[in-house]
Parts: structure tokens; C-alpha cells; sequence
């Protein structure tokens, strides 16, 4: 069960988050996902849809434009295809418990011929269509960080007419979908207004 991992650490009849469901066979177009999720600390959930889930990594930092920059990026558990809609408060005490922002979204395409063997080897290159993200990029495996047990990769942009010295979580703080900046959400949700306006510039 791809998605196992992912609804055993959730209590859906508490947190709004979709249960989802594997989608078989591959589309001809790809979702790519980053949620701004502001939990115990700000990170910026990076995904990317293949074989009917969204293969996830968290990053603290968030995205960078600058290929200079090697952003690191914590694989998580695969997250249902239905979670690249959600934006939203997840209740406190439950796992991941805070504001989730829907940050940017598109489809992405792999350069690579062989994608499982590309992510086996620990190095993927693709390409982002987003509305914040665009161009050439790489997820590359590294050793893991400071004892963690989830496997460790760096998120890096490729130098193309979309690299950049600018800090776009600074620039373009909201969300693609309701325009609204975490504490707005939060305040709609019912959440922590206070925590969620800490993620926000």
C-alpha cells in the first residue's frame, strides 16, 4: 500500500486532509506541488506526482532560484494525488499539526528517460511549469542529516532564463490559489494566527 505510511500517522475524522487514493497509470500531464507549511517550525513541502501518488520532500528553507544554492530536502512519506489541492489548518495535535499553504503549482516533466532508475541512483533532473517555479532543476541524494532517519537530498536550480539571485519566498509570499498570506489562512481555518504569522515576511 503506497499511501499506508502516510494515513497511519493521520486521524482523519480530526484533520481535514484528503485520505486519497493511489491513481493508476500515468497521466500525460505531471502535478508538481509546494505547500508553505508552518508546523512545529516553517518548511516548504516540495512534491512531485509519479506512479499515482505525490513523492514528497520537505524543505526548510524553501526553494531557491540562485544555482549556487544547494537547498536541503528531507524525502517524507507519498502523499495522496488529492493533497496538491489542499490548503488549509491542520488542528493542533494532530501530526504535522499548523497552516498549509498552497505556495505555487503546476506540472513538471522528467529529463530523464528512466525515472525509477534516475531516483534509485539519487539523482533527478526535471523540468518545473509552475507559477513561482520554472526551468531546470535536480533533486541529488546526500548523506543523511545529523542522524536523521529520513533519507537526505538537495533540492538545486539549474543556471537557465529562470535562475536567479532573488529570493522568491520573500517576493512572492502567497498563495497561487486564494492569494492570502498563512495568518489570513489560519484566521479562516480557525487556526494559531500568531504561529502562522511567523511564516509570512
Amino acid at each position: 500500500m503506497p499511501l499506508e505510511k502516510y494515513r497511519n500517522k493521520r486521524n482523519f475524522e480530526v484533520s481535514p486532509e484528503p485520505k486519497g487514493r493511489t491513481i493508476a497509470g500515468r497521466k500525460s500531464s505531471l502535478l508538481y506541488v509546494i505547500q508553505k507549511h508552518r508546523a512545529t517550525h516553517l518548511h516548504y513541502d516540495f512534491r512531485l506526482e509519479w506512479n499515482g501518488v505525490l513523492l514528497s520532500w520537505a524543505i526548510p528553507k524553501g526553494p531557491s532560484l540562485d544555482p549556487s544554492v544547494k537547498r536541503l530536502a528531507m524525502q517524507v512519506e507519498d502523499h495522496p494525488v488529492e493533497y496538491g489541492s489542499f490548503e488549509g489548518v491542520i488542528p493542533a495535535g494532530e501530526y504535522g499539526g499548523g497552516t498549509v499553504m498552497l505556495w505555487d503549482r503546476g506540472t513538471w516533466s522528467p529529463e530523464e528517460e528512466d525515472v525509477e532508475a534516475a531516483l534509485k541512483k539519487g539523482s533527478l533532473k526535471f523540468d518545473l511549469n509552475g507559477k513561482k517555479l520554472r526551468g531546470s532543476w535536480a533533486l541529488v541524494r546526500t548523506r543523511n542529516y545529523r542522524g536523521s532517519q529520513k533519507t537526505a537530498w538537495l533540492l538545486i536550480k539549474h543556471r537557465d532564463a529562470f535562475a536567479s539571485s532573488k529570493d522568491i519566498t520573500q517576493e512572492k509570499p502567497r498563495s497561487v490559489v486564494s492569494r492570502k498570506l498563512l495568518a489570513q489562512i489560519a484566521r479562516s481555518g480557525g487556526g494559531d494566527v500568531e504561529q502562522a504569522s511567523t511564516g509570512d515576511p
